[in-house]
């Protein structure tokens, strides 16, 4: 159909464009799980300590109960929730969102996980620019969490392989 939306610049890269389409949708998929990772090691294990974003270390004080405090400190009930809720999003849905397993839930913890953080850096007034703490770069990973709550993993992912729906 000429003049349709999907008509191609190029109609010879069709075919790549077909064949790279799974590919490149696993990687994004993997680059967003695995991104959260370091952030998951930083806030509960202290690892990257020179990175920022985690306060001194407290001694004998766990970095769990130390981000419960910070929770706590900022407004939220039950902080001790949040805090376990953050580690999952970060190590626990990010690494299975990477392997394409339960895709489209892990993707949806990711991005309620930067909705909140959006909503954060507008509400500290930090702006727009990354490098400013602003809402720049939540909003990026959570339109990219949100690709995969709308397409699920892929033919290249472990809900593919074992045949769920996720």
């Amino acid at each position: 159909m000429t003049g349709s939306p999907t008509d191609l610049i190029w109609p010879q890269l069709g075919d790549f464009y077909q064949a790279a389409t799974p590919w490149t949708m696993a990687l994004l998929r993997v680059m967003v799980g695995l991104a959260m990772v370091p952030h998951g090691l930083r806030s509960s294990f202290g690892m990257f300590a020179s990175t920022g974003g985690v306060g001194p270390r407290v001694p004998g004080v766990s970095r769990f109960k130390q981000q419960a405090a910070g929770l706590a400190r900022q407004g939220y009930p039950l902080p001790h929730l949040w805090a376990a809720l953050v580690v999952f999003a970060l190590l626990g849905a990010g690494p299975l969102l990477a392997l394409g397993l339960f895709t489209r839930p892990m993707a949806a913890v990711i991005a309620l996980f930067f909705v909140h953080g959006v909503v954060a850096h507008y509400r500290w007034g930090h702006g727009w620019f990354w490098n400013q703490q602003g809402i720049e770069y939540p909003l990026m990973w959570l339109l990219a969490a949100l690709v995969f709550v709308a397409v699920g993993g892929g033919p290249i992912s472990l809900d593919h392989l074992i045949g769920w729906a996720f």
